[in-house]
């Protein structure tokens, strides 16, 4: 029986890779604070799972080597955050303490995700040799 990869850990996979991306552009809002005009932006988390979980479902497999490869990437389109406070008057919307706070949770949560994954491959591991020699 062959060992699928993907359906151990492939859905949490996207889900660090989604993570990975939202920090990437928390990182870039907090970057551009003092930046006049920037608007501030975020990925739609559940959003984006949705979608790779929807990909997951509906997967496209090639049945002939000629066949053109067919990969389904995440849509991870930016949105605008909408600001809590009022604008400072340059146009600039980030909130740098709430940048800060989403990107440390997004941080903790990748920990998380990559621990999960970790925990993942040890039991498959274990599952693979036996419960021996670990």
């Amino acid at each position: 029986m062959a060992i699928s990869l993907d359906k151990l850990i492939g859905f949490h996979q996207k889900a660090l890779t989604v993570r990975n991306d939202r920090m990437e552009v928390i990182a870039g809002n907090l970057a551009n604070a003092n930046t006049p005009g920037y608007k501030a932006k975020d990925i739609d988390f559940k959003a984006a799972m949705q979608s790779a979980q929807a990909a997951r479902n509906h997967s496209l497999t090639r049945t002939h080597e000629k066949h053109f490869s067919v990969d389904m990437k995440l849509n991870n389109d930016t949105l605008y955050r909408i600001p809590e406070q009022p604008d400072t008057g340059d146009g600039n919307t980030v909130e740098v303490q709430k940048e800060r706070n989403e990107f440390l949770d997004s941080g903790m949560r990748y920990q998380i995700g990559l621990q999960f994954i970790q925990g993942k491959i040890k039991g498959m591991k274990k599952a693979i040799s036996g419960g021996q020699g670990q």
